[in-house]
């Protein structure tokens, strides 16, 4: 690890070591821009992903997305680059040397306005996840961004231009093809994020595809085409992962019990949501959160 990368994870430790909360999060004043801790190895944890830069500091996390499977340590940036979901887990870490990263939310208008403005880059694939070493310049903003947050008076005039700084050096490294299609108003991925976007916010509706296609300004045909190319999954597979994750959320969370949470996410009958929810979490509901709950005692 160079110097600057050694006065990031300073940086990092200190803030995420006085604001995390139970969860290991520590959001800043800055939007989108958190510091994650975590000190011990921790369970599979299920989500949509939203695009964002994931710059780990210390330990190891190991991600899962379709038939991606990545492992991402200290002085390595990942890259999410749609909505995509994917299971993570934090595989090294300990009280001793606990487990450090610092996420920062992509800004589509940000990207939007820089892509207008940086010479076109090279052709990339469509993979929705990149690793690559954490580039100096990358680094650098986001210690200054860090450092900003101990001085309140200036972050209104100067997170935004740092903000867009860090967009720009992601866009100028190795995945910055990619990154830059999230730029691109009608670029496929944009498209589909619009249709993502319906999704996340009425999953527990139907949604036939026909609406979601009109969302995508696409033909069904071939939205279910793109839609698939970007998120590894058809809309309605997309759709039960985001019913069962809430639903899932709401039993370990909130409490509620099976036949609530299944009907509270969309589903009729609950012998199928039983059914699917196995399928996704390897048991069925009660049994899991049992098992959860068993694994936070002995924690």
């Amino acid at each position: 690890m160079d110097a600057m990368e050694t006065d990031l994870l300073g940086a990092v430790r200190r803030y995420a070591d006085v604001h995390a909360d139970q969860d290991g999060v520590a959001r800043t004043p800055i939007p989108g821009l958190i510091a994650i801790r975590s000190s011990t190895r921790t369970e599979l944890s299920y989500q949509i992903q939203r695009p964002l830069a994931c710059l780990v500091l210390q330990g190891s996390k190991h991600v899962v997305m379709g038939e991606q499977s990545l492992t991402f340590t200290a002085g390595d940036s990942l890259l999410v680059m749609a909505d995509v979901p994917m299971h993570s887990q934090v595989t090294q870490a300990s009280a001793s040397t606990p487990y450090y990263s610092l996420v920062l939310d992509l800004d589509f208008a940000v990207l939007a306005e820089l892509a207008t403005e940086m010479a076109a880059l090279g052709e990339t694939g469509h993979l929705p996840l990149g690793i690559a070493t954490t580039d100096s310049h990358v680094a650098d903003t986001a210690l200054r961004m860090l450092r900003l947050v101990d001085q309140p008076a200036s972050l209104p005039l100067l997170q935004g231009a740092m903000i867009r700084e860090f967009h720009y050096w992601l866009l100028a490294g190795r995945h910055g093809a990619a990154i830059r299609r999230l730029g691109l108003p009608d670029s496929h991925v944009r498209r589909i994020a619009r249709a993502v976007a319906l999704l996340r916010s009425d999953y527990a509706s139907r949604l036939p595809v026909e609406r979601l296609a009109a969302e995508a300004r696409m033909s069904p045909s071939s939205f279910h085409q793109h839609f698939r190319a970007v998120t590894s999954l058809t809309p309605l597979q997309f759709q039960k992962q985001l019913r069962l994750i809430e639903a899932r959320r709401l039993m370990l969370a909130d409490g509620a019990n099976a036949g609530h949470a299944a009907h509270a996410v969309g589903y009729e009958s609950v012998h199928q949501f039983t059914r699917e929810y196995g399928r996704m979490f390897g048991r069925p509901p009660v049994r899991d959160v049992h098992a959860a709950h068993d694994r936070l005692d002995a924690a």
